[in-house]
C-alpha cells in the first residue's frame, strides 16, 4: 500500500505523522531544487514550525531538471518519510510539502507561484553548479542564461526562473519577500542577489531596482548529512512504516540551519523549530565550508583511490584518518585562527563515522570543480598569503584532478592553466601552482 493522504492513517502506530491536516495547508514557500537534502532538512524544520505555530507555510517544491521526484511525490499527495539514522533508526512522515512541479514542463506554474501574493519565501538547494557562476559573477555566456534572456517565459536556469518570477511579482504590484539560498557558497545571499539583479537588469525596465530594494537575500548556512536514498533505505522505511514510500529520504540525526537576520517579511516559526537567526552567518559558514566540507572532499578522493565506497569506511582507515586529522591541525586550524576549528572537528568526525550512514564517496566527489572553489581554494589562498602550509590541501587538489582524469605532469600543467577548472586568483598564484605540482611529484 502506497503512502498518501488516504493511507497515512494506516501507518504503524509508533510512526510520527503531521499533527495538522496537510490537505488544508496553503502554500507560502516556493522551493527551487526539491531534492533529498531539502526534504530531509528544510522540509523537516518547516514541518516542525507548522506544528508549533500553524500558518500558511506549505511548500511548493520545484524539480529543476527531471520530473522523477515531482512525479513520485505527487503520487503520494506530496507526503514522504524521513528516516533518521541514529543509534537506532527513527521515522517520521512530513506533510509540509504541498505541491511538486517540474520547471521544464511547468514553467508558467513555477513563475506564477513565485509571483503569487501568498508566497512569502523562496528557498533554494540547487548545488554550487546551479548558480551558473563565472568566478564570483553571473556567467553571461552560460547557455542556460543566454537561453533565458532570449526566452524568459520558459526559463531553464535557477537564476532565470527566480529572476523572471520576481519580475512578474513586481509587475503585479507584489509585496516584498525573502529569498534564501541554502547552498554551499561563500556569501550565498549577496551572490544570489547580485546575479538576480544583473539578470533582471539585462532584460530592461525597473525590476532590477525593485528587486534590490524590496527582496531580501540573507546569507545562510545549512548542515545535515543526507546520503542518497537507496533501495535498502526504502525497504527499511516500508518495513517500519507499513506503507511503500518511493519518495523517502534518509539523514543523520544532526541538523542545523543558520539564517542572517535580514528578512523582508514573515517567515514560519522556524526559530521554535531550532533555526538560528543571527546577525552574521560568516563564522558558521566558514566552519562548515572549510572544516566539514573540506575534509569531506579530502576523505572522498582519498577513499575512492583505495577502492572504498562510504565515508564511514574511509575514516576507519588509519592512513586516511591521520591525513585528515593532520590537515585540520596543521593547515585548516592555523588558517582560521579566530574560529574553534579543533572543537568543531572533534564533533564532526563522529558524524562521519556514523555506522548507520552509507554516505557514498562518489556522491561527495562529484562536481568538484564547483565544490573545491568554495571549500579548498579560499583556504589555500589565505594560507599562502599568511605564510602557512598548504601541502595537504594541495594533495586534495591533485587527487581531485586524478579523479577527473589527469594522469601526468604535462597533463597537470594544462589543467592548472584551465580557467574552467581553477579561478583566476588560484591560477595566477605561483606558490599554489608549485604546491600542486609538488603534490603530484
Amino acid at each position: 500500500m502506497r503512502l498518501s493522504l488516504a493511507t497515512v492513517g494506516r501507518r504503524a502506530s509508533n510512526i510520527r505523522a503531521p499533527a495538522y491536516d496537510p490537505s488544508a495547508l496553503r502554500v507560502g514557500i516556493v522551493h527551487l531544487g526539491v531534492g533529498a537534502f531539502q526534504r530531509a532538512h528544510q522540509g523537516v524544520f518547516t514541518d516542525d514550525a507548522i506544528e508549533a505555530q500553524g500558518g500558511a507555510w506549505g511548500i511548493a517544491g520545484v524539480s529543476m531538471r527531471k520530473p522523477d521526484v515531482a512525479d513520485e511525490l505527487n503520487a503520494q499527495d506530496d507526503l514522504y518519510t524521513v528516516e533518521i539514522m541514529g543509534t537506532k533508526p527513527s521515522y517520521r512522515i512530513v506533510g509540509a510539502l504541498r505541491r511538486a512541479l517540474c520547471l521544464p514542463s511547468q514553467p508558467a506554474a513555477v513563475l506564477d507561484l513565485i509571483a503569487a501574493p501568498a508566497t512569502q519565501v523562496v528557498t533554494l538547494t540547487v548545488t554550487e553548479k546551479g548558480y551558473c557562476l563565472n568566478g564570483d559573477r553571473l556567467d553571461v555566456t552560460h547557455p542556460e542564461i543566454v537561453h533565458d534572456w532570449n526566452t524568459p517565459e520558459r526559463p531553464t536556469s535557477t537564476i532565470g526562473a527566480l529572476s523572471v518570477g520576481l519580475m512578474r511579482r513586481r509587475a503585479a504590484g507584489g509585496r516584498p519577500m525573502t529569498v534564501i539560498s541554502c547552498d554551499n557558497l561563500i556569501n550565498n545571499g549577496a551572490r544570489l542577489r547580485a546575479e538576480v539583479c544583473e539578470f533582471a537588469e539585462r532584460l530592461g525596465g525597473d525590476a532590477a531596482a525593485w528587486i534590490a530594494n524590496h527582496i531580501a537575500f540573507p546569507d545562510t548556512m545549512v548542515d545535515s548529512i543526507v546520503p542518497a536514498t537507496d533501495g535498502e533505505s526504502r525497504r527499511r522505511v516500508a518495513a517500519a512504516v507499513g506503507l511503500t514510500d518511493l519518495a523517502s529520504v534518509q539523514r543523520e540525526p544532526f541538523a542545523q540551519w543558520v539564517i542572517e537576520d535580514r528578512l523582508a517579511g514573515p517567515i514560519p516559526a522556524w526559530v521554535q523549530a531550532g533555526v538560528q537567526i543571527v546577525p552574521s552567518v560568516v563564522p558558521y559558514r566558514r566552519l562548515k565550508l572549510h572544516v566539514l566540507n573540506a575534509t569531506h572532499s579530502a576523505i572522498a578522493y582519498l577513499g575512492l583511490e583505495r577502492g572504498l565506497l562510504f565515508v564511514r569506511q574511509a575514516v576507519a582507515d588509519p592512513e586516511i584518518l591521520h591525513f585528515v586529522n593532520a590537515l585540520v591541525d596543521e593547515e585548516i586550524a592555523p588558517g582560521l585562527p579566530d574560529l574553534p576549528v579543533r572543537t568543531y572537528w572533534s564533533a564532526t568526525l563522529p558524524r562521519f563515522a556514523n555506522p548507520m550512514l552509507d554516505h557514498r564517496l562518489d556522491q561527495i566527489a562529484g562536481d568538484g570543480v564547483y565544490k573545491l572553489a568554495q571549500r579548498i581554494y579560499p583556504l589555500m589562498l589565505g594560507n599562502v598569503h599568511a605564510g602557512l602550509p598548504v601541502r595537504r590541501l594541495a594533495s586534495i587538489v591533485w587527487r581531485f584532478l586524478k579523479f577527473k582524469g589527469c594522469r601526468d605532469r604535462a597533463d597537470l600543467e594544462r589543467w592548472l592553466d584551465d580557467a574552467a577548472v581553477f579561478p583566476e586568483d588560484f591560477r595566477t598564484e605561483p606558490l599554489l601552482r608549485r604546491a600542486v605540482l609538488d603534490a603530484a611529484a
